[in-house]
């Protein structure tokens, strides 16, 4: 079993910045696909990256402006997201795969975070 926890959410002004972290507890997850998704009230919860053996996707919608990291030794994942927009308020969540390939839809992944709150206002 693997525990996730995300932190680093908050209210920040249209341009401004925040990191989200998800510290992931169970075991380590060096070898797994780990992902960030988001979801605004009355949507469905969206793509945003996912970091995997092979390298890190984007959304295009965040392309440019987020960047997803790892830190292994910490059995940590991080979402830095620049540029911010109003579009961007939603609760982000992490997610982690059993296995090292990357996906892209929620029902690929096994294990899941609470959800952090990002309001962006304009």
């Amino acid at each position: 079993q693997v525990q996730l926890v995300e932190s680093g959410g908050g209210l920040v002004q249209a341009g401004g910045s925040l990191t989200l972290s998800c510290a992931a507890s169970g075991r380590a997850i060096g070898n797994n696909a780990m992902g960030w998704f988001r979801q605004a009230p009355g949507k469905e919860r969206d793509f945003v990256a996912t970091i995997a053996w092979n390298g890190i996707l984007y959304a295009d919608s965040v392309k440019g402006r987020f960047t997803a990291s790892r830190d292994n030794a910490k059995n940590t994942v991080y979402l830095q997201m620049n540029s911010l927009k109003p579009e961007d308020t939603a609760v982000y969540y992490c997610a982690a795969r059993s296995v090292r390939t990357a996906a892209l839809t929620p029902g690929n992944y096994d294990y899941w975070g609470q959800g952090t709150q990002v309001t962006v206002s304009s």
